[in-house]
């Protein structure tokens, strides 16, 4: 639908109200479901130990082939410039500083996924590249001399059919051959069908095309690599024991050597220990993790091991929040980390007694057009911080922080939004109507909002469902906002960022009370007096559809609903969904035919005969996680019921429905047709 009908729609379908904000609106401009291609976001920063310059990958949109495009820049701190690192039309991602600083990988990549590692000599300028690899390396790491790379990237290993066909013909025209499929693990989400092989590491000399192959066999090694100080081995996280896929979280960290290509356990035991860190003086290995006790979350730890001793401690014990990305101190005295905190990513520091600081509570993440929590950041030897900052009212651009002083270096942004008109993000908290816990929010409101006024309510639902929302800018909502709604979304329990207590309320018991949790929210809202009642509507995507699904079963409040891919018949969700044996032991408490009454009580269809809802669907019919059938299921319930609705099926498209830039302005597009069809006076 085009961008004219959507507002004279709107305009004939409204109160007065609306129709008075559109006219107001005439004369300023507000985000349409069309800019998503005009914005641009920055991530993937290493900064320069002995220059101060950041290292960065800037992201854009091709509105011509329909694409992301990410390319390689810099900030050069001497003359306060950005520009690319290089002129080359590939996309280019990762980079990464050698631990001298004068040489700059990074890695460029083609149509037909292939990929190369390209060096930089940041002194002469001069570029070299190694060959064309049939894949895409990952976890790029420096060796301590300089001279090479590792990195991890898939190896296929063919395996011939045990009916082999003697009697095909030469240049036959028969059919393509089945699929013999035979292990757990057969297809993933934004992968497709798996091919059989593994991720190995190979190391790549800055001198040479070819790289070598380091590891082989069946298991596959998909984690950070670091090098221990005197470049004799590696380690990283891997699953190396019999039937991993069944082990969901369950990663080891071991130890490489490179002389004899021996792999040997450091840290193993029952739980998800990853993205091992070795400390610049080679004493002390970090690396994050936690003892799985089978609940539906847990925070991940930040430990340190001290590689003479073999003690192992953790520093985070009191913090209650899950550690991400860690950076040690150039002294080897601490680590920096990053952590969400009640829907902000906070960059914090820790000494090795486990004396911890915040120093900015700003780091920023873009994805999908929605506001979750995430960012970045690297830290020089002087202690100047480069990360993604956060702006309810801009994607993320690079900033420095330097003791307590953030300044944003990079506007990216600035040409295309400061003609725009976004509206205001307020932050809220509720008591849950349920058991009078407090549970976070925030309101956008429409640009020209008037509060004496009544507008429309639009309720966001995140997906996860562990996983937050925060101030953060978000272009589907705000492109709602802009088109006269008020937009609510909020942290239901379940959601992390609010520690382990409130993550695992959902344990064995989701969805359920988080209806109460977001109808509290809703409630407040009407209360203010700015909402018009007869116009509310929910969406939500992922486990925030399965939730908006549960929602029509126990309320009549909305007039509309826009469901993307949701889980809706939990019995044959997790027996279709790519991640099935995570499923069936942290989150619907055994199988599903051991427990058949839990998976129906808890499955949204269940409830069919209460759902009166017109409800709008869509999922990417590539979508392995919550597959096109759960879809499929609810759409002809809702019309078995009379009920009406629309599914919207996203060619091609996975988990990450809009990976393709159309398909965020069609989504959008499609909701916001939807929601006008169901105006009531």
């Amino acid at each position: 639908m085009k961008k004219t009908n959507v507002i004279v729609t709107l305009c004939v379908a409204t109160t007065c109200a609306l129709n008075t904000f559109m006219t107001q609106a005439s004369s300023e401009k507000y985000l349409q479901p069309e800019d998503y291609f005009e914005l641009k976001y920055v991530d993937q920063i290493d900064i320069s130990d002995s220059r101060n310059d950041i290292y960065f990958v800037k992201n854009q949109f091709d509105r011509v082939n329909d694409k992301k495009l990410s390319q390689v820049w810099f900030y050069h701190n001497a003359t306060q410039t950005l520009q690319p690192v290089d002129t080359g039309t590939y996309t280019s991602f990762a980079p990464s500083l050698s631990p001298d600083q004068n040489t700059l990988a990074y890695i460029a990549s083609k149509e037909g996924n292939k990929a190369r590692i390209q060096f930089k000599d940041l002194k002469s300028g001069q570029l070299t590249y190694t060959q064309w690899y049939e894949g895409i390396p990952n976890n790029l790491t420096w060796s301590p001399d300089n001279q090479s790379v590792a990195f991890t990237m898939f190896v296929e290993q063919r395996i011939n059919s045990p009916i082999p066909l003697s009697s095909k013909p030469h240049n036959a025209n028969w059919a393509p051959e089945p699929k013999l499929i035979q292990s757990t693990r057969y297809r993933l989400d934004g992968a497709g069908y798996l091919k059989s092989g593994a991720s190995q590491v190979f190391m790549q000399s800055v001198s040479e095309s070819a790289p070598k192959q380091i590891t082989s066999g069946k298991y596959s090694h998909t984690g950070k690599l670091s090098f221990a100080k005197d470049g004799r081995g590696i380690y990283l996280s891997a699953k190396r024991y019999a039937e991993p896929a069944l082990s969901h979280f369950n990663t080891n960290i071991y130890y490489l050597d490179l002389a004899t290509h021996k792999i040997s356990g450091v840290v193993e035991r029952e739980g998800p220990d990853d993205m091992p860190t070795v400390s610049p003086d080679g004493r002390y290995l970090a690396f994050i993790g936690y003892d799985d006790n089978g609940m539906i979350y847990q925070n991940k730890e930040l430990y340190v091991k001290d590689l003479r001793s073999g003690e192992t401690k953790a520093l985070t014990t009191g913090l209650d929040r899950s550690v991400s990305q860690l950076q040690w101190k150039y002294d080897s005295s601490g680590i920096y980390f990053s952590y969400d905190n009640q829907g902000k990513t906070h960059l914090g520091y820790s000494g090795l007694k486990g004396d911890f600081r915040v120093l900015t509570e700003q780091l920023g993440n873009m994805t999908s057009g929605r506001p979750y929590a995430g960012g970045e950041f690297d830290v020089a030897g002087n202690g100047m911080v480069a990360f993604s900052l956060a702006d309810t009212q801009r994607p993320p651009e690079l900033a420095i922080l330097q003791g307590r002083t953030v300044d944003k270096i990079s506007d990216f942004n600035g040409t295309f939004l400061d003609n725009i008109k976004l509206g205001k993000v307020e932050e809220l908290w509720v008591n849950s109507g349920h058991d009078n816990r407090p549970i976070q929010g925030w309101v956008i409101y429409p640009p020209s909002f008037d509060k004496n006024k009544k507008y429309p309510l639009v309720l966001e639902i995140h997906g996860g469902p562990m996983a937050n929302y925060g101030p953060h800018f978000t272009a589907e909502l705000q492109v709602l906002a802009a088109k006269g709604y008020v937009v609510l979304y909020m942290n239901p329990r379940g959601s992390d960022s609010y520690g382990n207590e409130f993550a695992q309320l959902i344990h064995n018991n989701f969805p359920n009370h988080e209806h109460d949790d977001l109808t509290s929210g809703v409630e407040y809202l009407i209360e203010r007096g700015f909402i018009d009642e007869k116009r509310q509507y929910v969406m939500g995507g992922s486990g925030g559809g399965m939730i908006a699904t549960w929602m029509l079963g126990k309320t009549q409040r909305f007039a509309a609903a826009a469901i993307m891919k949701p889980a809706v018949n939990l019995y044959s969700f997790v027996l279709t969904s790519d991640f099935y044996p995570m499923f069936t032991q942290y989150w619907f408490n055994g199988k599903p035919w051991e427990n058949t009454a839990h998976y129906l009580k808890h499955s949204p269809i269940t409830y069919m005969d209460n759902i009166k809802t017109p409800s709008l669907l869509m999922t990417g019919e590539a979508d392995y996680r919550t597959p096109i059938s759960e879809t499929e299921q609810f759409y002809q319930a809702l019309k078995l019921q009379n009920i009406d609705t629309a599914m919207v099926r996203m060619p091609s498209m996975s988990h990450a429905l809009t990976a393709r830039p159309s398909y965020l302005q069609q989504k959008l597009e499609y909701i916001l047709w939807w929601f006008e069809r169901y105006e009531r006076d």
